[in-house]
């Protein structure tokens, strides 16, 4: 019999997601206090980070971590300030699609599967700073 991953490709859009929601759902059932993270700076500090987040505390991000997740799950609604922006750029997209779907599809697709990597690994590393916090180590 083969493992629920095992059923995936190794490089799966759904198995990178599978992942992820994986790790919100640890990471749900160990922070049981949420508002321990508050004012704790997160340890990222990568290249690309902006100045905004750069500013976000650990609370902030596990909240962020919980958003993606529901986007994921439920769809995207766009909020009524972005509708403009994106039928304007969903005209500009157009003109793309219509000269290559499948090396735009690529292109995205890679880049989907970046974020969910990202995303799943900051995810467990708030887990275990979270363990750090209250004490418990692995």
């Amino acid at each position: 019999m083969q493992s629920a991953d095992a059923r995936f490709h190794r490089k799966s859009l759904l198995l990178a997601l599978k992942r992820y929601g994986a790790a919100i759902s640890h990471m749900e059932q160990t922070v049981l206090l949420p508002s321990l993270l508050r004012d704790i700076p997160s340890d990222d500090t990568g290249d690309s980070e902006s100045a905004a987040e750069s500013d976000r505390d650990l609370y902030d991000t596990f909240l962020m971590l919980k958003a993606v997740r529901n986007t994921v799950e439920n769809g995207l609604v766009p909020p009524d300030d972005r509708v403009s922006k994106s039928s304007v750029l969903a005209k500009t997209l157009e003109s793309l699609l219509d000269s290559d779907p499948e090396l735009v599809f690529r292109f995205h697709l890679r880049g989907l599967f970046a974020v969910m990597s990202a995303l799943t690994e900051k995810t467990q590393s708030l887990t275990d700073r979270y363990m750090d916090i209250i004490g418990f180590s692995k």
